[in-house]
């Protein structure tokens, strides 16, 4: 290790800059030449992960042990009391592992995002900086407010001028007795090594310090001058561009997606925030650890085969996530991982060993910074070897500017072979509800949207009609299963039936109408029993409040219009009605439940589905109301779904267990009102957007919407007593949900060699939905079913899908989407095979 090159020694030898202190100095910092008018030279951290790639685990492992030396520092009782502050941009990283390290308190980093409507708690001027304002925006306002121990994190302690000014405006608000700094390096001057305890006692409070190691940098008279000549001398020989020459790569597909990079979806915890910015619980830190595993596993399945050098790179205050999943891939792939993150900070690039900064990836700002458009930069990426490069960025920077040619993406693209982009969903502070409705519009109606009038359903989404959002079936297939897209990013093409198809829907809507008034008519009923707040009948309150019909998009459209017609048919009363969108994994639409709460009673709201398989969308709802409720401050919503049919057993409220055939599940838009499965994609639906869908205007001539719901309706006088008798039976029995269809499911997945329940679709609904949009491996029949099958047998005909019918069965059928499914398993047809 004799013959390493410091790299520092280029700028030592030219400014006569010299840094003496302890001996591990040198393996931690280098020298590079910053692009700024304030200040000469920067320390570049070899440990922090901002400007040199390394070793996740050594970055962590610094600010863990400074936590614990913090935590050692205080005691147990203090530490639980203490909140841990970090610096934006380059610490917010570091402070999150220190806060790790003191386990026990809550973290919060300043930043300069701001968030409309959120009041700073704090902010202060960083003086040196090239972008000097920080604000403090905690969620909980009382973060700042405790008088316990508050530890302040940044990577080096030079001046002490920042940290003193955020203790001392902290301290006017909210005085406190005692105060620890920690920082990677203390770097001050023997000129500023006393104002640390004239400080303290100035505010009449403790103050400590506790760093990795010490020492000051020695600058001869005139620096900053010879350092501007001596930038301006380089940068116009080499005024930025990498040192590396562009290498071939290889073009990942994503649906919708860009040539450059291959989107990785990890499947983010929901409500676990991506940083710091509004705050960080140990809570949050359990879950998180949770979780790294999984999301590891997928961006570990999306490298390249054989990689050997591996980058994970953050995104400027987006350090701690990166870093933590760069961590957990380190310790499961046998690559060399290394990690480092995109920056705001403009420094000169030398290719020289004794300089730090060798190479600059320079590129346009891609999430819409309040301070304007501006320059962003990547050290040390080109040139650097590296087989891969994952790209971490948060979802309010993944922008049109991300993917656009000389983005981010583009400039990693040329200098490796393969980019991942791997997106962390953006955390927004909650507010006061009555702040949020106002941002939001009011719904959709038809004809303008839906062929639905406009009294029978209003629509919560964003109108995406005019974007093409419609990919391939196989080639959705494949991205949806290899992580690199989600599915509710992009929209099959739309499934256009034949006339022997068409003539099987309305030979099946006339043998199944009336039996399906009857399902409408039962669960109406029940709903009206149990959620209604005054009694309906004669003497009823007219003033009383209804239940609120509230159906997922698009299946339980339909069930919710029947079932506002059921009741104008039998009691004389207008339900509200709205169609709102829930994706699984992402959960339900937080700004249609922010608009619901600001126009209805959230007790008043009943979720209205068409069916349940095994169960996944009740569970997905239930989790997303909770988490909703929990952050927003608003109460009331009851997760229970009302169904049509129930063949899962998942549900207390249905009109029906058996397994029959739906008509609205015969087709996609067209007994749908016209309206596309909903989208949900972050450069098209923003922070204070519906998700989307698309109105098919041009499908009019095959709408049966309209056909098919007046067909069930108009068997409601011949079903009408059996219904209320069906709904009286309900409520006095037992309907407690057993989840044998979730059982059914597990074990087909299993004995199939499946091994993953999402590509396992039971019931009559869900299976033809895997024939009309997913890629079907088989389909299981039980034996002996007969014409509520009809539709499925033809499709999969048509597919070359094999029918097996199977003795034992708690489904009339099941839907085996193809597992692992790649194009070369399906031939060049597309055509599932039988295995």
């Amino acid at each position: 290790m004799d013959n390493v090159v410091w790299t520092g020694t280029w700028v030592a030898e030219r400014l006569g800059v010299e840094l003496v202190g302890d001996e591990k100095l040198g393996d931690l910092l280098g020298l590079a030449l910053r692009r700024n008018p304030r200040r000469a030279h920067l320390l570049v951290s070899n440990v922090l992960g901002k400007h040199v790639p390394q070793s996740p685990s050594v970055v962590y492992e610094y600010g863990f042990a400074l936590g614990r030396r913090v935590r050692e520092l205080l005691g147990t009782e203090d530490a639980r009391a203490a909140v841990v502050l970090g610096y934006a941009e380059t610490a917010t990283g570091l402070g999150h592992c220190v806060a790790d390290g003191v386990g026990l308190a809550p973290y919060l980093h300043s930043t300069r995002r701001p968030v409309p409507g959120v009041t700073p708690a704090g902010g202060f001027e960083e003086s040196h900086s090239h972008a000097t304002s920080h604000l403090l925006l905690p969620q909980d306002p009382g973060l700042l407010a405790g008088d316990g121990p508050l530890v302040l994190v940044d990577d080096e302690f030079s001046t002490g001028n920042t940290v003193l000014n955020t203790i001392r405006d902290l301290h006017a608000r909210h005085p406190r007795e005692r105060y620890v700094i920690v920082a990677l390096v203390d770097m001050r001057s023997a000129a500023d090594l006393g104002r640390l305890e004239d400080f303290a006692r100035e505010i009449g409070a403790r103050v400590d310090l506790v760093v990795a190691a010490s020492g000051t940098v020695k600058l001869p008279a005139g620096v900053l001058e010879k350092g501007q000549a001596l930038v301006a001398e380089y940068e116009s020989a080499d005024p930025g561009a990498a040192a590396s020459a562009p290498v071939a790569r290889e073009r990942g597909t994503t649906v919708g997606g860009h040539p450059a990079a291959t989107r990785v979806g990890l499947g983010w915890p929901r409500g676990v925030p991506d940083g710091g910015r509004h705050g960080f619980t140990p809570g949050h830190r359990v879950r998180l650890d949770g979780a790294l595993p999984a999301m590891a596993a997928r961006i570990a399945e999306a490298l390249p085969a054989g990689a050997r050098r591996v980058l994970v790179l953050g995104f400027e205050e987006l350090m701690y996530a990166p870093l933590r999943l760069a961590r957990e891939l380190e310790q499961i792939t046998a690559a060399e991982v290394r990690y480092s993150t995109t920056t705001r900070s403009p420094v000169l690039a030398l290719d020289d060993p004794g300089y730090a900064i060798r190479t600059r990836l320079a590129f346009p700002a891609h999430d819409h910074p309040d301070d304007g458009p501006g320059e962003r930069y990547a050290y040390n990426v080109a040139g650097a070897g590296f087989d891969a490069v994952v790209a971490v960025v948060d979802s309010a920077a993944d922008t049109p500017e991300l993917h656009a040619p000389g983005g981010l993406l583009a400039r990693l693209a040329d200098h490796t072979p393969r980019v991942l982009l791997a997106v962390v969903p953006s955390h927004v502070p909650a507010r006061p509800s009555t702040e949020r409705p106002s941002m939001l519009p009011e719904p959709l109606r038809g004809p303008a949207f839906s062929s639905y009038a406009p009294d029978e359903v209003g629509w919560l989404l964003r109108d995406l009609s005019d974007v093409t959002l419609e990919a391939p079936t196989e080639e959705r297939e494949e991205a949806i299963q290899s992580g690199g897209a989600h599915y509710a990013e992009s929209l099959p093409v739309e499934y256009q039936p034949s006339d022997q198809y068409q003539e099987l829907f309305r030979a099946a809507l006339g043998t199944s109408a009336a039996r399906i008034a009857q399902a409408v008519g039962a669960v109406t009923e029940l709903v009206l029993a149990e959620r209604s707040r005054s009694p309906l009948g004669p003497g009823q309150d007219p003033s009383a409040p209804l239940p609120v019909l509230v159906s997922l998009a698009r299946a339980g459209t339909p069930v919710g219009v029947l079932m506002r017609r059921w009741a104008q048919y039998r009691h004389g009363v207008d339900l509200p009605h709205y169609a709102v969108s829930i994706v699984r994994g992402r959960g339900i639409d937080p700004n249609a439940l922010r608009w619901l709460a600001a126009h209805h009673d959230p007790a008043d709201v009943v979720f209205v589905d068409g069916w349940t398989g095994k169960g996944a969308i009740t569970r997905e709802l239930a989790q997303a109301v909770e988490e909703f409720e929990a952050a927003e401050g608003v109460t009331g919503f009851d997760p229970e779904i009302a169904v049509l049919a129930d063949p899962g057993s998942c549900v207390r409220t249905y009109g029906t267990r058996e397994d029959f055939l739906i008509p609205s599940a015969c087709l996609n838009s067209t007994v749908s009102g016209l309206i596309s499965r909903t989208v949900l994609r972050s450069d098209l639906v923003g922070e204070h957007d519906f998700h989307g869908a698309k109105f098919y205007r041009e499908l009019a001539g095959s709408d049966v919407s309209v056909e098919f719901l007046d067909a069930v309706a108009a068997h409601f006088p011949d079903v009408a007593e059996a219904a209320c008798r069906q709904a009286k039976e309900l409520l006095t029995a037992d309907r407690t949900p057993t989840w044998e269809g979730w059982a059914a499911v597990e074990r087909i997945s299993e004995e199939h060699g499946i091994h993953d329940v999402n590509l396992v679709k039971p019931g009559v609904g869900e299976t033809t939905r895997v024939l009309l949009r997913r890629v079907p491996w088989k389909i299981l029949a039980r034996a002996g079913a007969g014409t509520d099958l009809d539709h499925v047998r033809l499709l999969a005909g048509q597919r070359g899908v094999p029918v097996e019918e199977v003795a034992e069965l708690p489904y009339t059928c099941v839907g085996l989407i193809h597992p692992k499914y790649t194009r070369g398993a399906t031939g060049a047809d597309g055509r599932a095979v039988a295995v």
